[in-house]
This record gives C-alpha cells, structure tokens and sequence, in this order.
C-alpha cells in the first residue's frame, strides 16, 4: 500500500513538474512576445487642441480623442478616490495583480461554464494600462496572461502615482471623451476641480460600460451604478455614511457641453484659425497636438462687428422686397413637428423659424418653431406670437411666381402655411418679419501698430455659408484703391497741391481699340489738386497721375503694401481693377495709419504645446531689459523695432490728411458722424459690383466690403459711400464708445501751409477755399500754376479763373 502510495506520489510530481514545466515554457514564451512597455515613460496622448479669445474666453476645441492631459497632481482626491473604489480599492496595496480577484474570477467563470456568459475579469489598473496602452481587447487568455506579465513589470519599472495618472487620462468614459478632465467637461461643462461626490463618482462608474450606463438612454441603471461608487467610497473610509446618502438622493445633474465654436458671433474667425493651424502644423497637431492657441479676437468687438454686418446686409435686401417663404407646409393638424424640420441659423439665435397660421390686412399670427425637445411631441402646447404689418413694411413689395408686386395689407404678403424667419420686436408677443440676405460682406478690424485682427466677419451667417469673404474672397477693391497710387507719388516729389487733369481721356488699349475710362457719374471738375481727386474719388485724375509716374512704380508700392502678390502693369489696376481680399486691404491702410511700418497681419498671439512651451509668437520684436528682476536706476526698456519701414512717415501723414478730407468734404460724409479723427476711402467697382469702405482712427483701422458672391450689379447707388460706410460707422460707434478721440500723430519737421484746395497754390485768409496743408521739408505750394496733362500757365493771381480751367479742359480733349 505504501509502495503504491509512493509510486501515485512520485507519477503526481512528475506530471506537476511536467505541468509546472509547460506552463513555465508557455509563460516563457508569451513572455518574449510583450511589447516594450519603457515606451509608457514616452507616452503623449493623443490631447484636444484648445483656442481662446484674447481675453481667456474659449473658442473652439478640436480633438479625434477629446482628452485632456492632467499630471496626477492636478486631479482631486475626490476624483482619484471614486475611480479606485470602483475599478480597484487595493490598487496601492498589490504588485500589478490582485491574487483575490483573480482566484474570484476563476470560480465565477467556472460556475458559469456553458451558460452563454461574457467571461469576467478580475483586471487591477495596472492591467487596464497594460491592456489600454500596450495590447489588443481581444478575450483570449493569451492577452490575459500577457496583461498580468506585463502588469507586473510595469509595477517595477513606474510609481504607483504614474501608473495612476496614465489610467485617469486614457480611459474611455462615453460621449466622446478620454480621461476624467475631458469627461468632466463633456457630462457636467466643469473642470474636475470643480466635480461634486455625486459627480465624481458618476463619472467613475463609466469604465466598465459607459454606454450601459449613458444618462440618456439608460438613466435608471446610470443612478444605480453611480450609487454603487458611492456605497464603494464609504465602505473604504473615502467619505461619511451621512456624504453617501446625501449624494444618493442627488440626481445625476447632466450639463452636456456644446460641441463646436463656443464664443458667440466667432465662427469665421475660428474657422480661419483652424486653417491657419493646420497649414502650420499639420492635421495631426491641430486634433492630437493638444495645443494651446490664444488669438487676437476681441469678443466684445467681434460681436459688434457681427451686428453692424448683418444689419447692413439687411437693409439692403430688404430695401429690395420679400421673396416669399422659405417653403409651405400643412396647418390643418399639428404643426410642431414639420416647422421643427426647418433649419435655423444657429449662429443668428436672435431669428426663429416660423409658420403662419392666420392673416389678415393689419396682422399675421404665427406659430413658432418648437424646442427640440418638444418639438415631435403631438398634442404639445404650441407656442405663438403676431407680426404687425408695421413689423414688414419692407415686405410689401414682393416676388411672386416671378413676378413683382406691390402690397398694402400683411395677407397680400403672407399665406397660412408659410414658413417665415422672425426676430422679436418689443412687444411681449410681437415679432418682426426677417428674411436671409442673398447679398453678402465682410469686416475686418485691426490694431494697426501690431497687425492683430481684433475682428472678423466673413459673411452673413456661417451656418447659412462657410465662405469666408474676408479672407477668400477676391473682389475688385476699385477706388478704395486709390490711396497707394497717390502714396507712391507723395513718396515722389508731389505734393497734396500737386495739380493733375479731370478731363476725358483715351488710351490705346493695343489691339487696335482704346480705352476711355469715365468718373463716376459722368461729370469733369478740370485741374485739381490731389487732395481733391481723392476728396471726390477722381477716375481720370488717377490714370493721368498713375500715366505721369509709370505703372511700373505703382505695381511696386501695391506689392511692397501686400495688397497683390503680383500687380499687371497696365493703367486700369490704377483704379483697383485687380482682385483682393478684405485681409489685406486692411493690412495695408494699417500701414498708413502706423506710420508707414511694414506688418504682417495676424489672427492668432501665441501657441503653445502641450508642456506649456511657446512654438510659435506673432510678436518677434527683441526686449533685453524687459525680463528684469528689479528696478536699480535703470532706464525704461524699449521694444527694438524691427520691421522695414516701407512708406515715408511724413508721406504717411500726408496721405491720411488727404483721406480725411474724404470723411469730411468727400465721398464718405455719412462718417463724419463719428464725430473723431477719422479717415478713410469708399471704393466702387464697375457697374456697382463691389462696395468698399476702409477707414481708420490712429489706433483701429476697419475695412467692410459687399457684394453679390456671383458678381452682379447692386443697383444704381450701390456705392461704397452708400452701402459699406454706413456698416463702417455702425461698427465704430460702438468700438469707439467710452474712449477719448485720439488725434493722427503730425511727424517732426512737417510744415503747414494754407493753401488754396482748388489750384494748389498759397492759399488766401478768409478765402473758404483755404485749407492747411502738410508739406514736407523743402516743399511748398507752387508758385507756378503747373497742371499735369496740361500745359503750364503761368499763375497771376492765387486762384484760376473758369474761364481759364475751361480753355485747358478744351484743350485736353485735343491732347487725349
């Protein structure tokens, strides 16, 4: 018996050496498959790029994981608590595997052999990190035995803290996001700093299922799961029996946080920025990068952008009648669910789709769209309100079956079952009759010292149109032009009171045919000095300066201006017939107004990585005393300027002199309401195509542009001074408000000289054609009545007679 007892104990050791030594062979070599898990101590998540405003506020987010990275130093204990109570509570007691759990797991899946169950794990965090981080989410037991070596050797080789860390900003918690930081923004819009006990452990009872547990599909099993890491923290000592039973009773208290552009009114520029940062750095940086961008935008200007914008479109369309509904639908039942089929504006909140369900001659009751989550509900109560015919007055000339008519009462416009846009109007119920422009713009707003854009629109609305008109649309600038012709020859040996020819001209065009360019208008004010053919946007005088100095010289000032890439050189680009954006019109009137300085325009401050470190700085300029510790009797430090100085300061004064006159004896009046220094240039394409405006007080230039997308004519009067200028002054009115007006800078060594506005020569006191006039050092008014396109006369008197001005009129048409 005992010979036998041996002989069983000697065939068991064997067959466990031979076991023991299998497994040893099979662990061995799943062993020399691991992957290298030194690369954790490399480990960069893929992180969410973050914009902000200039002022802090946040923009926009961008991520394919929406992760934000946080050191474990940075994540309460309330946090860290709630995810170990549920996911691991002996996490800082074991070395990588909880032997108990494991030994647990094992008989659970024996006991459920053949009953169609998922097999149960009995993973630490370790284990996740190793599975998350270095394996597949294969269930196999291989993967699990490389989970549990791997767990081990990660335990030797990192902190129990970075083990932890790597955990709480990898795991997966639903709705799009990784990690507690971004989870915290994405249920409750809070940083986890922020996260209540309720909250916290809500958030870490997601790992395991979190669409199991989705607050909105499953809100019953999201209360009791949050509830079990609840009882989980008390009975590990993390909170009290009286915190538990508080925060059980809470509910889950979900605050989704918007996906998309956050700041109201900043879509464009958002849009630009992302761009801009892919351009620079690659798809890969902008949604993985978690960069940390600040740009130039100022919110409160960029809202008071948007609304000058679009209520200049809007009165000019309106100004053109209604074109009917945007479709019909039926009213006979409920009504909610097929208005809450049409699409709004989301960026334009102000506008409510809505449908009319009474008209009579004084009034129209309408229903308004629904919320969304009322809004396919039958029965619901619906909400409504009226438009009083003085609410759509503009509405009574009208298109229909397309033809135009006019009306008198609101039901020769409106018909029930319509689908309208309306806007609230004082009245509790009241509502005001909106339509979408088909005209379009743009506005762009800029410190000209420094380049940055402090706002801008591209269109309407971006929901309505992504097309960004400020930045990628080229459009004909036409006379706003003009001012860089003129800055080229101020910068060479003309003066303001330089006198130039307003009379017909023809020049061959060398096919054989010749061009004959008009003012607009059609009239001739014969020889007048610069300051005058710019006061009054002068066509012919600007080809004969433009012919007088070559085009060769003005090409070359439009480049190194930035306006064109590459300027034809041929006389009509004098008069802004190339094609360019509202961007760089703008940077190159910032110039005028820094005092010639060259500028590089940008939208965005500064970009950081994900460590917090500078890649990129708009601001280049050198500061070696800026840095300083203390103050011992040093001098201020001063910012080393380091761009070209492209135009003569003094050129630069002379010319904003001139565009002055624009505002207050010119083309742009309806500005001078401003009531400040201001200067600035209308700008009208052919047939009324494109109307601009650009202006600029010492310290803000602004520029606005519109015009159809498809180019077509706006109507007669569709000029710059009528249709931008006034967007202009909305705009400034608001943006100046509250701040003293600033004065131009006069540069040192300028001479004033009053002069007479229309020859050009030493003006007389009293005389209301006298005007002061910035000369440079070494140059005057002529004492010579010189007209260029003209023979000289000589001057006898300081003023020209008509007769005079009429004979040489007569005489140009004989010359051209």
């Amino acid at each position: 018996m005992i010979r036998l007892l041996g002989y069983l104990f000697a065939v068991a050791a064997a067959l466990f050496l031979v076991g023991a030594g299998g497994v040893a062979l099979y662990v061995q070599k799943l062993g020399a498959q691991l992957p290298d898990y030194q690369v954790l101590a490399d480990y960069e998540p893929p992180v969410a790029t973050r914009v902000h405003a200039s002022d802090g506020s946040l923009m926009a987010e961008y991520a394919r994981q929406r992760r934000l990275f946080l050191p474990i130093q940075a994540i309460p204990d309330r946090v860290k608590n709630a995810f170990l109570s549920a996911e691991d509570k002996t996490f800082y007691q074991h070395p990588g595997i909880d032997i108990y759990g494991v030994l647990g797991a094992i008989r659970t899946n024996l006991m459920n052999l053949g009953m169609d169950r998922r097999p149960v794990g009995a993973s630490t965090i370790t284990q996740q990190v190793a599975k998350n981080f270095l394996l597949s989410a294969e269930q196999t037991y291989d993967r699990k035995v490389k989970e549990a070596l791997l767990a081990l050797r990660i335990e030797q080789a990192y902190s129990k803290d970075k083990i932890l860390e790597l955990y709480l900003n990898e795991i997966f918690l639903g709705m799009g996001s990784y990690g507690v930081a971004a989870a915290s923004l994405a249920y409750f819009d809070k940083s986890v700093n922020e996260l209540d006990i309720n909250e916290a452990a809500y958030l870490a009872a997601l790992p395991k299922a979190p669409n199991n547990y989705n607050p909105f599909s499953h809100p019953e099993a999201a209360v009791a799961r949050r509830n079990w890491v609840i009882d989980q923290m008390q009975q590990n000592g993390f909170i009290t029996a009286e915190e538990a039973e508080e925060n059980k009773q809470k509910p889950l208290g979900i605050n989704p946080r918007p996906s998309g552009t956050y700041l109201f009114a900043s879509e464009y520029f958002t849009e630009e920025v992302r761009r801009e940062l892919i351009q620079r750095y690659g798809v890969d940086a902008l949604y993985d990068g978690g960069l940390s961008v600040r740009t130039t935008l100022d919110p409160t200007l960029q809202a008071e952008a948007r609304k000058a914008l679009q209520a200049g479109l809007e009165r000019y369309d309106e100004a053109h009648g209604y074109r009917g509904p945007v479709k019909t639908i039926e009213i006979s039942g409920d009504w909610g669910p097929a208005l809450g089929e049409v699409k709004g504006f989301d960026d334009v909140p102000e506008w409510r789709p809505a449908v009319v369900l009474e008209a009579d001659g004084r009034s129209a009751t309408v229903g308004l769209q629904p919320h969304r989550e009322v809004s396919g509900e039958l029965g619901a109560e619906r909400e409504t309100g009226t438009i009083a015919l003085a609410d759509m007055k503009w509405a009574l000339r009208f298109e229909r079956d397309g033809k135009s008519h006019s009306g008198k009462g609101v039901d020769d416009v409106l018909q029930r079952g319509d689908v309208v846009y309306v806007e609230k109007s004082g009245e509790d119920d009241g509502y005001r009759l909106r339509q979408p422009p088909k005209i379009q713009g743009a506005l762009v707003s800029m410190d000209p010292h420094t380049g940055r854009v402090l706002a801008l629109v591209g269109g309407f609305s971006f929901a309505q149109s992504e097309f960004n008109r400020a930045t990628q649309a080229m459009r004909q600038p036409g006379s706003s032009f003009k001012p860089f012709v003129y800055s080229a020859a101020l910068d060479n040996g003309y003066t303001p009171a330089s006198v130039i020819l307003d009379a017909p001209i023809s020049i061959p065009d060398g096919t054989g045919k010749v061009w004959q360019p008009q003012n607009y208008g059609g009239s001739f004010i014969g020889p007048s000095t610069l300051r005058q053919g710019i006061e009054q946007s002068r066509n012919l005088m600007t080809v004969r300066l433009a012919a007088d100095m070559g085009m060769e010289l003005v090409a070359q000032y439009a480049e190194r201006f930035g306006i064109y890439d590459h300027l034809a050189r041929y006389l009509p680009m004098a008069l802004g017939a190339g094609e360019t954006t509202v961007l760089r019109m703008v940077s190159a009137y910032s110039v005028i107004a820094n005092g010639g300085r060259s500028l590089e325009p940008s939208l965005i401050d500064r970009v950081q990585d994900r460590y917090g470190r500078t890649v990129y700085k708009h601001d280049s300029r050198q500061c070696d005393g800026c840095n300083a510790q203390s103050w011992e009797n040093q001098p201020e430090p001063e910012l080393v300027e380091d761009r070209d100085q492209v135009l003569d300061p003094m050129t630069a004064y002379q010319i904003t002199s001139m565009m002055e006159g624009v505002v207050q004896r010119g083309t742009a009046t309806v500005v001078k309401k401003l009531g400040v220094p201001v200067a600035g240039k209308t700008g009208t394409s052919n047939d009324e195509k494109d109307a601009w405006f650009m202006g600029f007080t010492p310290d803000l230039v602004t520029g606005v542009f519109m015009g159809y997308d498809t180019p077509k004519p706006m109507g007669r009067g569709g000029t710059g001074g009528g249709l931008a200028a006034p967007i202009f002054l909305d705009f400034m009115e608001d943006a100046l408000k509250g701040k003293p007006p600033v004065d131009f800078r006069v540069p040192d060594g300028m001479t004033m000289i009053a002069v007479n506005r229309k020859t050009g020569m030493t003006g007389t006191p009293g005389d209301p054609n006298t005007i002061v006039e910035a000369f440079k050092p070494g140059t005057g008014p002529s004492d010579v009545y010189e007209v260029i396109g003209a023979e000289s006369v000589a001057a006898a008197a300081p003023e020209v007679s008509p007769e005079t001005e009429q004979a040489i009129v007569q005489g140009a048409g004989g010359l051209f």
